[in-house]
């Protein structure tokens, strides 16, 4: 059977993320979409997605494919449905349609034709909050699914340990004298990651391969740090996807932090208003700031965006893809893709320099950029420029 992963409904209201990936690509729990259901069929799955995103991501059809639709959070309910599917059958939660079954020998799909297999409990990701929202929940699910059936490695005697049997350690990874307490959720530390003296570590928590959490670090739960990550200062339910650098003093709560993103020293997020009002978010859909009816939001970073020391965010600020802010002033609460924000600047980021930059921070972990990637960051910054006009 073949697998292709579409994005949906939500694709646009997860934007900025979805500016550079498909919706199966954005990490919430230890996973990203794609690889919880790549673990669970084992199988390579494809992509059905934005047109300039299709060389990076291609689909593969066959004379039977099974559509899947990324915008929810698979369960054992969820998967167990679509092993099952057969020819005219789809899995539908809540009134929506989640997955369906299709052949070649199909020129239209008459889906009132279609048996209905319905599933429950299965959660969506509509909103760029949902990311931190479910976290929790999502943690919680890959870890049962990444442990069960595996050992850990053995937690060092200096570590205190709390909870042991919901702290899970992958090999080669490193712990020096720290505090890991799982009392409230499970704590998972993957291959070849490293937790510094002095980190005190409560779960639920995802360290991703080759992440550091450096010395001294308070995180509380949920959070995801994705792979080859650095992190440091104080961070509470929020998800870095990957390859991005958080590695001072600074406050980081209920965001979500695309890849290849850096914050200076002493950046500093807030996720509470100080009139205890529920938090506005900008949408790209309506072009509008959207009630998200949450008390806590912080903030929204797109991949390649980067801060300089001693940055503030407003709560609820909205940053898009490689964005550069290095002012002492709060920024506005939405930055739009490729801007140079200074204090007494609000200018353009040059596409040339913004690859320049991209190229150097990834050649620091031994990583290219690709054709592929600047050809999707060359279609944002062309269909991002309505947005920097508004402000200039």
């Amino acid at each position: 059977m073949n697998y292709i992963l579409y994005d949906g409904a939500f694709r646009n209201a997860l934007l900025p993320f979805t500016y550079t990936r498909p919706v199966a690509d954005i990490r919430i729990g230890i996973l990203t979409i794609r690889e919880k259901w790549e673990y669970f069929l084992r199988l390579t799955t494809t992509t059905l997605t934005e047109e300039y995103l299709e060389e990076k991501y291609p689909i593969l059809e066959m004379e039977n494919n099974i559509f899947i639709n990324a915008g929810y959070i698979p369960n054992k309910s969820f998967f167990n449905a679509v092993k099952k599917l057969q020819k005219n059958q789809a899995v539908i939660c809540n009134d929506e349609m989640i997955a369906f079954y299709s052949h070649k020998e199909q020129e239209e799909i008459d889906f009132s034709t279609y048996e209905i297999v319905e599933v429950e409990g299965v959660k969506a990701i509509e909103y760029k909050w949902d990311l931190f929202l479910h976290n929790d929940y999502a943690i919680r699910e890959d870890y049962k699914q990444i442990t069960k059936d595996s050992f850990s490695a053995e937690i060092p005697k200096w570590v205190q340990a709390i909870n042991k049997n919901q702290i899970f350690i992958e090999e080669g990874a490193v712990l020096n004298p720290c505090i890991l307490n799982a009392s409230q959720g499970p704590i998972y530390i993957g291959k070849d990651a490293v937790v510094l003296d002095g980190a005190m570590i409560r779960g639920p928590f995802s360290l991703g391969e080759k992440s550091i959490v450096k010395m001294g670090s308070k995180i509380y739960g949920a959070t995801t740090i994705g792979p080859n990550c650095k992190v440091g200062g104080e961070v509470k339910n929020s998800i870095m996807f990957a390859n991005s650098n958080k590695g001072h003093e600074g406050y980081l709560g209920n965001s979500v932090v695309g890849e290849w993103c850096n914050f200076g020293a002493d950046s500093n997020v807030s996720n509470l208003k100080n009139t205890y009002s529920n938090v506005s978010v900008w949408c790209y859909e309506n072009e509008i700031y959207q009630k998200t009816k949450q008390l806590y939001c912080g903030l929204i970073m797109g991949d390649h965006s980067k801060t300089s020391i001693n940055t503030m965010f407003n709560t609820g600020t909205v940053v898009g893809v490689s964005a550069h802010i290095f002012s002492f002033n709060i920024p506005e609460k939405f930055i739009p893709s490729f801007s140079w924000i200074g204090n007494k600047t609000n200018d353009v980021y040059n596409f040339k320099k913004a690859v320049r930059t991209a190229k150097r921070m990834m050649a620091l972990s031994s990583q290219e950029i690709s054709e592929q990637d600047i050809s999707i960051l060359e279609h944002v910054y062309q269909l991002t420029k309505k947005y920097r006009n508004i402000h200039e």
